[in-house]
């Protein structure tokens, strides 16, 4: 499977798991599709027993850079994202300093074009400084050459009402939307993991449902009141996946998102109180990760976020109170979802297409990205071997962060190749090159 002639000829791969079928991929586009296909010169691309699928699209990706590559920079970040099977990732603002102007978000944009592992797009912080007191440069972020359309102070809640009214009043302008970090900070001051019978047992200070549920049945109404996009990132609770289907029901125009680790783990993991485990919002009740998979599987849930979060190794091995929280996710994302979503019946291919590239975007307005794989669409594609099983190790990943909650766990699917733009930065299931000439190829922001 070597070899970097630009023109790719897939022989029997299954699209969105169907029956098997040729691709040929030439000059950034799907040329054609179909039986006996042949192309002199292309790299023949044996994909018996794998499903192509649209590259994935991450709305929720912590890339680090600027100021803290100590943990993770945007060359890392992507090449990791490629390995993962993305081929666009949107970054959050909580850099060092804070992507709350054009200036900063226009840095990460160029570093995501040199880098040209995938399309990186930026997300600009709702409040300067994520401080919560008053309105960032939305606009002059939005008419950067960055071109942002998703506005977030992931990390911190936009928790005063009148700024949230106001910011999505304002994105009505140019399209955007606010990705909201639902989380009431009264009720989490202190707050260690989930609320519930497992911190009651260890005695650690209880992070309540209704933190994050109060918030987003607020946020809904203010969305609904002022007809502006809202978009809520990482919901973890039963009660949560309730709220955003009666807003659905009603018309309001809200999306939302969950991670791959609230899929699948529990808080009883925190009864090790290894900080692996610790994570904003917390694992949650086995009933909860039911819920969710039931929300994302009915179509109330919208994406799979990654919130990929990568941390330098003092910062995760230390005590659990001293702990920072997050978790990587990129290079995992795609097991973790087959494991809990395909493999249980819950979904099919074809869903796991919808939930981690097309959705994903139409809510960040990327117009070339998650396209349906036919000829004449842009070639963004991934190549999966659904059969594979692979032992978690986090010091053979990409990412900079050894933080990986799913280490030494065996999980299944392997990206076998990624093409991003109609190159193969993937190939073999390992890095390959990037985009030749990423820095010169329009991003397809609509």
């Amino acid at each position: 499977m070597a070899g970097n002639t630009g023109t790719y000829l897939i022989q029997g791969a299954a699209i969105l798991g169907g029956d098997p079928t040729d691709l040929l991929v030439r000059d950034g586009i799907i040329a054609e599709v179909g039986h006996g296909l042949s192309a002199d010169g292309a790299t023949v691309i044996d994909a018996a027993g794998l499903v192509a699928l649209p590259g994935m699209v991450d709305v929720h990706t912590h890339l680090r850079e600027p100021g803290r590559e100590d943990a993770e920079t945007v060359e890392t970040g992507t090449r990791a994202a490629a390995l993962g099977g993305y081929t666009a990732v949107h970054a959050m603002a909580n850099s060092t300093p804070v992507a709350d102007t054009a200036g900063v978000v226009e840095q990460v944009y160029t570093l995501g074009r040199a880098a040209g592992w995938v399309d990186v797009r930026p997300v600009g912080a709702v409040t300067v400084g994520l401080a919560g007191e008053q309105l960032a440069e939305l606009g002059a972020m939005a008419d950067s050459r960055a071109r942002v359309r998703m506005f977030s102070d992931d990390g911190i809640c936009v928790h005063d009402p009148v700024l949230m009214r106001r910011a999505l009043e304002y994105v009505k302008a140019f399209d955007g939307v606010v990705a909201q970090h639902a989380q009431e900070p009264r009720l989490t001051a202190g707050a260690q993991m989930n609320e519930g019978d497992v911190s009651a047992v260890l005695g650690l200070t209880g992070w309540p449902a209704v933190a994050e549920e109060s918030i987003i049945a607020r946020d809904v109404l203010l969305a609904q009141h002022v007809g502006s996009r809202l978009h809520v990132c990482h919901v973890s609770t039963a009660g949560s996946v309730e709220i955003i289907r009666w807003a659905k029901e009603r018309g309001i125009d809200v999306t939302a998102e969950v991670t791959p680790h609230h899929l699948l783990l529990t808080d009883d993991l925190v009864r090790s109180y290894d900080p692996v485990f610790k994570v904003n919002p917390p694992l949650r009740t086995d009933a909860d990760v039911q819920a969710l998979r039931a929300g994302l599987a009915d179509g109330t849930i919208d994406v799979v976020g990654t919130d990929h979060a990568p941390h330098p190794s003092e910062h995760k091995e230390c005590e659990w109170a001293q702990a920072a929280m997050g978790m990587t996710g990129l290079e995992t994302a795609l097991s973790v979802v087959q494991h809990a979503m395909i493999e249980t019946g819950l979904m099919t291919w074809a869903d796991f297409a919808r939930v981690t590239s097309t959705a994903a975007a139409k809510i960040g307005r990327l117009s070339d990205q998650g396209r349906p794989i036919e000829a004449g669409e842009p070639a963004n594609l991934i190549l999966v071997d659904p059969a594979a099983r692979w032992t978690v190790d986090p010091f053979q990943m990409a990412t900079m962060g050894r933080n990986s909650p799913f280490k030494g766990r065996e999980l299944p699917g392997k990206v076998v190749a990624t093409f991003f733009r109609g190159h193969a930065t993937v190939l073999d299931g390992a890095l390959n090159t990037p985009h030749p000439d990423a820095a010169a190829t329009p991003a397809g922001a609509a």
